[in-house]
Formats: structure tokens, C-alpha cells, sequence
């Protein structure tokens, strides 16, 4: 087992949750309104102003662009050994993304200030609450952002690219491992973060995190809402089914986390995302056959 049991159950409940939480942000959201004579989802603008006019394969082609972009910016970053440079892209990354999550719930100002406020305690003032709540917020106003330039064939089409290149750059590359590390020891990480102590050689403990990428967190969140909202575009299922069937597939994704965690090997890194990708369309075979 990756890590024990303790530390494995707050893991994967904190995944879970983000992923509950992530969709409910979608759900509040996403609109279903009369446009001559028809219903149609819309959404409004975020905090941020209207999302790009992209959708489907130029959604991926977008997608696939900016994480070259940023993989190469941050194996720059991580040759030049600037950490003040990550951790100033990375709170800049927080305020946006938090932003856009919080901006569903409140107006504009609130959002920006409270946004910026959780930036700074995440960056000066880490800690483990205040590191996972903004996660959750991070991931959730991504998917905001992104769920509706998509429809599900070019969804599917992204988590398996994801997969493949998770399982390259984990095994292969090793790349991914090389940042992670480096987001590690900088203490900004990306993603799901849980300290425990690990038992050594003759007893001893040593400090250690349990971690899931930020990566992780957001494609199947973003994979949720896209086919919440194609069930409600589909016209057979109200917004509030549409919700509820669409639950489904946060347990199995969850569960394909779980198996990993239980399967994988201590202080190993392993690729999440097949895993994950596999939860996702196992999830949504069910739901299409209910």
C-alpha cells in the first residue's frame, strides 16, 4: 500500500470531495433557459469577463498548448532553481482560478478579495487546511472555466491524450516526477496534500507528504461537467437528475484513486491519470445504460 490507511482515507475523501464540491460549482453555474421557444444551458460570464470562444477540438488543441507552455516553463524554472519565480506564477494562478470558483457565489469584489487573501495565506502562511481548501477552489474554477467549451467526444478524446502522456512523462520522461519533487521541496504544491510520518529502518519516522496531483484533480472534474451538462442538453433530464446521475462518476473515479493507492508501492510515483480516465468512462457506460 502507497501510504497507510489513515493517511490513504483522508486522501481520498479530500479527492472526493473536490470532486463533489467541483460539480456543484458547475451546477450553480450552468443555466437551463427559454430561447425562442427552446431550452438551452447557458452561462453567464465569470468574474474574470466571458471564456474564450473556443469549443471542441479547439478546446483540446488549446488545452494541450498550455500545458506544453507550462511544462516547459516550469522545467525552466526548475533548471534556473527560482523558486520566488514558481511560487509568484503559482499565486497568480490561485487568485484567477480561486476567483472564478467564488465568483459563482458572491459579486465581484468579494470574490477578487477574498480570492487574493487565500492566495497570500496559501503562499506566506501555508497550511494544510487553508492548502486543501484552496485546491478544492483552484480545480473548481477551473473546470468553470473549461466545461463549457467542450463536448464529450473531444472530453474523452483529452483524457485519454492526458493518459498517455502522464504515463510517459511518469515512466519515461520522468519529468513529472522531477517537478513534483520540485514543488515538494519549495512547499507550493500543486495538488491534494496530506503530511504523515513515514516508518523507517529500525523505527524511526520520517516526515512525508501524500499527494495527488493537481492534474488529477481537474480533468475529471472538467470530464463531470461536461456530461452533466450534455444530459441536460439532451433534453430527457432536468438539471437537478442531471446532477444526481452524474454523481456517478466522482465514485468511480474515487475508486480508481483508491486502487492505485492501494496497489502502488511506498515513496513510488505512479501515473494517476489512466487510472482516472478509466473511472471516468466506466462511469459514464453506466450512466448512459440508467
Amino acid at each position: 500500500m502507497k501510504y497507510d490507511l489513515k493517511t490513504a482515507s483522508i486522501l481520498i475523501s479530500l479527492f472526493l470531495i473536490s470532486q463533489i464540491v467541483g460539480l456543484a460549482f458547475i451546477y450553480r453555474d450552468m443555466k437551463v433557459e427559454i430561447i425562442e421557444g427552446k431550452e438551452q444551458v447557458v452561462h453567464g460570464e465569470t468574474v474574470l469577463g466571458p471564456r474564450p470562444e473556443l469549443y471542441g477540438w479547439e478546446t483540446f488543441v488549446w488545452i494541450v498548448s498550455g500545458i506544453g507552455i507550462s511544462t516547459g516553463l516550469m522545467l525552466l524554472i526548475i533548471w534556473l532553481k527560482r523558486v520566488s519565480l514558481w511560487k509568484l506564477l503559482f499565486f497568480i494562478s490561485i487568485f484567477f482560478a480561486t476567483s472564478l470558483a467564488l465568483g459563482t457565489f458572491l459579486n465581484a469584489y468579494l470574490a477578487f478579495g477574498l480570492a487574493f487573501l487565500l492566495a497570500l495565506l496559501k503562499i506566506f502562511k501555508p497550511n494544510i487546511i487553508i492548502h486543501n481548501i484552496t485546491e478544492i477552489l483552484i480545480y473548481s474554477g477551473i473546470a468553470l472555466l473549461l466545461v463549457p467549451l467542450f463536448d464529450v467526444i473531444w472530453i474523452v478524446v483529452l483524457l485519454l491524450a492526458i493518459s498517455f502522456y502522464d504515463f510517459y512523462a511518469v515512466f519515461k520522461s520522468k519529468h513529472m516526477v522531477k517537478m513534483a519533487k520540485f514543488q515538494m521541496k519549495s512547499r507550493v504544491f500543486a495538488g491534494i496534500l496530506i503530511p504523515f510520518k513515514r516508518v523507517k529502518k529500525k523505527g524511526k519516522k520520517q516526515a512525508a507528504e501524500a499527494i495527488i496531483g493537481g492534474g488529477d484533480v481537474a480533468f475529471p472534474l472538467v470530464f463531470s461537467g461536461v456530461v452533466m451538462e450534455s444530459l441536460v442538453k439532451s433534453l430527457q433530464f432536468t438539471k437537478e437528475i442531471a446532477f444526481l446521475k452524474t454523481l456517478l462518476i466522482p465514485v468511480f473515479v474515487t475508486f480508481a484513486v483508491l486502487f492505485l493507492l492501494f496497489k502502488g508501492k511506498e515513496g513510488k510515483f505512479y501515473p494517476a491519470m489512466p487510472f482516472i480516465t478509466a473511472g471516468c468512462l466506466i462511469a459514464y457506460a453506466i450512466i448512459l445504460l440508467i
